[in-house]
């Protein structure tokens, strides 16, 4: 074993090594594996659940913007919502689709969005 004085100490070079070990390094990686393991499934749920919410509040507005139409010219909006969707009165950024499965909204006889209760 190699001492050196160093200002009146005595001090062993191999004493204490410098940087972490492999088995330090190891762990880290294990616990952030696990950390990530736990949040990943908990996001996509988040983000499953703010698309059903979208898709509500979607129909909602569809709804609402189907009997302002059929106020203003006496009629229900066809099933497709292509006369609506066509003004920009009532659509600006155009119809909606689900944000849940990428699906188009459908209206009944009586205004209602047909489907798409997720």
């Amino acid at each position: 074993m190699t001492v050196t004085q160093v200002e009146g100490i005595r001090r062993d070079k191999r004493a204490r090594p410098c940087g972490f070990s492999l088995t330090e390094l190891m762990a880290v990686v294990a616990i952030l594996g696990l950390l990530a393991a736990i949040a990943l499934p908990r996001t996509g749920s988040v983000r499953v659940n703010g698309n059903r919410a979208a898709c509500h509040v979607n129909r909602s507005e569809i709804e609402l913007q189907a009997m302002l139409w059929r106020r203003a010219t006496g009629v229900w909006p066809v099933a497709s919502l292509a006369d609506v969707g066509a003004d920009a009165a009532y659509f600006p950024e155009g119809v909606p689709v689900c944000p849940v499965d990428g699906s188009v909204y459908v209206l009944d006889a009586s205004g209602e969005v047909v489907g798409h209760s997720h």
